[in-house]
């Protein structure tokens, strides 16, 4: 399954996606998380120390993967992957390291590519970490256009939920099979409430609601993983929203 995730800043993709590709990984799929975001910090909640992340090589740009290209999946993961502490393999597509230096649409290209390709072969589950916004599905090609699923991460707003909606239709142009939505920090009762009402009047699927976890904000400021034991019923609301996207099955 590839999975691509998705949502305005500030949501949580990057959280979300450390969280369901340590579950899958934890029931024995091998997980291949890709971060597209310009600012990458996917490694860091994955176990990797800020030095270890720092020190992952960038795909090239704009390669061509699989028939007809100068490159394997295989290669690709062999040569620019690393295996993170949760048992979950991370590529980093897209870094900026100087200014003016260039659009990152050859980062992305590359990552379409990718996706397209035999992928399976090197993973049960891939996972792409997308940039906030939405112009990546605008792009030409779509980053995303062989994702599987693509999930919107939300948070309890009006506006993160407007978002979502823009996205569904986007992601249905581009030819994505699924497209569901995820509400995330949830702190209430109320703001659970606020995700179905609301997911409700703009079309949105809402495949569940994961709460706001204070091991979520302990990991963030010490520069780790989300702690399994302290963070206990945000790893069930991730195991459920498994359960709902598919994939490989909850152990």
């Amino acid at each position: 399954m590839k999975l691509g995730i998705v949502g305005k800043g500030g949501v949580g993709k990057t959280t979300v996606s450390a969280l369901l590709a340590r579950s899958y990984a934890a029931d024995g799929a091998r997980v291949l998380a890709i971060d597209t975001d310009s600012n990458p910090n996917l490694g860091v909640s994955l176990g990797l120390s800020v030095p270890e992340m720092e020190a992952l090589p960038v795909l090239p740009r704009a390669l061509i993967v699989g028939t007809g290209g100068n490159s394997t999946s295989a290669e690709l993961v062999r040569d620019y992957g690393r295996t993170t502490p949760s048992g979950v393999s991370l590529l980093s597509a897209i870094k900026v390291n100087e200014a003016a230096a260039g659009c990152m649409c050859g980062g992305h290209a590359t990552v379409r590519s990718l996706l397209g390709t035999a992928i399976e072969e090197q993973a049960d589950v891939a996972i792409v970490d997308m940039e906030a916004g939405l112009e990546h599905l605008s792009r030409s090609g779509g980053t995303l256009a062989h994702a599987d699923v693509l999930l919107v991460v939300m948070e309890p707003t009006r506006k993160s939920v407007l978002t979502a909606s823009r996205t569904v239709v986007l992601a249905e142009e581009l030819g994505i099979p699924r497209t569901v939505a995820v509400g995330n920090k949830a702190r209430t009762a109320d703001d659970a409430e606020f995700f179905r009402t609301a997911c409700a009047e703009y079309g949105v699927p809402l495949a569940g609601v994961i709460s706001f976890a204070a091991a979520v904000v302990a990991a963030d400021l010490a520069g780790g993983v989300v702690d399994a034991e302290q963070g206990e019923q945000i790893m069930r609301e991730i195991a459920e929203l498994r359960a709902f996207v598919g994939g490989v099955p909850v152990g």
